[in-house]
């Protein structure tokens, strides 16, 4: 990944969070009801934005792009799509950072390490 592309996709990141934190709330007290057209326009903006970085194997779900305006999603099911694009932003970030003997998590620029720093990958592999 490049600075741009690592500033980009700790933006998208970062507002998909947000956007699940809000729904999960939502989905909590009330599972069943549609989301309005207004909150799903943003949620669609965001999963386009994402797609293009989540392509190959890293792609959430075959055949899943956006949402369909006409047929309003619950916020149950918003929130499971925002969880599974979490999960697979995740693991591309943690296939593009590295310990530092300083035991500081960094981001590989361009498939070589950097000063840009970043958190502890939530799921750490054995090697």
């Amino acid at each position: 990944m490049t600075e741009e592309e690592i500033n980009k996709f700790e933006k998208i990141q970062g507002q998909i969070k947000g956007l699940y934190n809000e729904i999960g709330t939502l989905s909590k007290k009330n599972p069943n009801d549609a989301l309005n057209k207004f909150k799903l326009k943003f949620i669609n903006q965001l999963l386009v934005l994402s797609n293009a970085f989540l392509i190959g194997d890293y792609k959430p779900l075959e055949g899943f792009e956006q949402f369909e305006d006409d047929d309003l999603p619950t916020a149950s099911d918003v929130t499971v799509i925002l969880e599974q694009y979490l999960n697979c932003f995740e693991k591309l970030r943690s296939d593009n950072i590295y310990q530092e003997r300083t035991r500081a998590w960094h981001w590989l620029v361009n498939g070589k390490p950097s000063e840009i720093r970043t958190t502890t990958p939530e799921k750490l592999r054995e090697k």
